[in-house]
């Protein structure tokens, strides 16, 4: 009887090992075996290299970073053009780039699944029970899953930084100074310093603002609110926070707000020559003028980071919260927090995660091929992220399409993105 107790036993566990084991799929930058997973790697390159460089020939961007990833190996890791149009800085594999958006799904969301699972956070609580300045609003009901999932009817944005200028538009001292000083801390440029208290203006600007018609509609609106809302309810630092739990675990450590403070400027790529805020070429500080008055560090944007290290943080999603035999986040929250929340309202959002379209993929952000089941999102400086449960794919896609101007939408009009993504799929045979 003992026996078969101890043979039970010793099968349980190996068969939990085995399969354990069978679920991980780390991540390898150096090695990539064609033949085991079958890839046309002539047709890749020669597609790829088209696509990028037409969009450099047109001026879309002047540099952009793709990779891709299937069953945890890099099949595809090339960098494209110059960091500017001069063509002087050459991009590399280890440039640092403006996450922009991205930023939600690898700032703030990682964090928020983590205090789901220990059960400091509850998806369908109400809001205000975390936020208190919301209660005795019109948003004291809304719920973090209606908010996570672009359902909760924020309005879109605000522009925050436009509160900063008088009527002439000239710089309000009480808010911009060009000197540092305690109560001028945070840096917003290299001449420019915005007063730290700023942000409790964007928190009492966010709360006085009406919610609309509760249906999708994309808003970064409480994403500003999440680090200071992440501190609270951890009790430690927001930065530290993330990288403790999620950037140092797997070796990500490009990951993080205000890169010139551990970076060289010549490694950072620059983003847009701003005209009409900080009235400077920006390189090494947030393009996004909310994140910038926030001091660098939000939740909607302020992530800077290599193309290795999304891949790694994509990697671990798509083991569903596991990288490298370290599970970070519980396999049935990841899995929730994929999936679709909203379809009966003809919202394709998953929480925070983009999703393809419910109908007309032609016209979607992702490859046509890519299954209903992936997930990722995009950056508005010319950045995207994708993983693929189905395929077991991820792929990275970094430019700089706001240099030198914003007013530049050819990345979108020449279908770059979802091109280049498309082309991952067709190269298996």
């Amino acid at each position: 009887m003992y026996k078969n107790i101890l043979i039970f036993i010793l099968v349980f566990f190996l068969y939990g090992n085995l399969k354990a084991q069978k679920s991980v799929k780390i991540i390898d930058l150096k090695t990539v075996d064609y033949k085991k997973l079958k890839i046309d790697s002539a047709f890749l390159y020669s597609k790829i290299d088209s696509i990028a460089d037409f969009g450099i020939l047109q001026k879309a961007f002047p540099c952009c970073r793709v990779l891709a990833a299937k069953n945890g190996q890099i099949f595809f890791d090339k960098s494209y053009g110059y960091h500017t149009y001069d063509s002087i800085n050459v991009l590399k594999s280890d440039d640092i780039f403006d996450l922009a958006s991205v930023t939600k799904i690898t700032g703030p969301l990682p964090a928020i699944m983590k205090l789901c699972d220990e059960g400091k956070i509850d998806l369908d609580a109400k809001f205000s029970s975390y936020w208190k300045p919301f209660k005795r609003t019109d948003k004291k009901d809304i719920t973090l899953r209606e908010i996570l999932a672009h359902q909760a009817g924020f309005y879109p944005w605000i522009p925050f930084w436009k509160l900063t200028l008088d009527k002439n538009k000239k710089f309000k001292h009480k808010y911009i100074s060009t000197k540092y000083s305690k109560c001028y801390s945070y840096r917003i440029s290299d001449s420019l310093f915005i007063r730290k208290k700023f942000q409790k203006k964007i928190y009492k600007t966010i709360k006085k603002s009406r919610l609309k018609e509760k249906k999708y509609k994309y808003s970064g609106l409480i994403f500003y609110l999440f680090p200071e809302l992440i501190s609270k309810i951890s009790k430690q630092d927001y930065q530290k926070y993330l990288k403790d739990n999620f950037y140092s675990p797997i070796d990500a450590l490009t990951l993080g707000y205000n890169p010139l403070e551990k970076f060289s400027k010549e490694r950072i790529v620059p983003t847009e020559n701003d005209k009409f805020f900080r009235k400077t070429q920006l390189q090494g500080y947030v393009h996004d003028e909310g994140a910038a008055v926030m001091g660098g560090v939000s939740g909607n944007a302020g992530l800077f980071g290599t193309a290795y290290d999304l891949a790694k943080i994509m990697q671990m999603y798509l083991n569903y919260g596991n990288y490298n035999n370290k599970q970070l986040i519980k396999e049935k929250t990841v899995k929730e927090f994929i999936k679709i929340q909203y379809p009966e309202n003809n919202n394709r959002r998953a929480l925070c995660f983009d999703k393809p379209l419910l109908e007309n993929r032609k016209n979607g952000s992702c490859a046509v091929s890519a299954s209903q089941e992936s997930f990722g999102h995009s950056g508005y400086t010319g950045t995207f992220v994708w993983a693929d449960p189905e395929n077991n794919m991820i792929f990275i896609f970094l430019s700089n399409r706001v240099y030198p101007t914003r007013s530049n939408p050819k990345i979108y009009k020449l279908n770059i993105r979802p091109s280049i993504h498309q082309v991952l799929y067709d190269c298996f045979e």
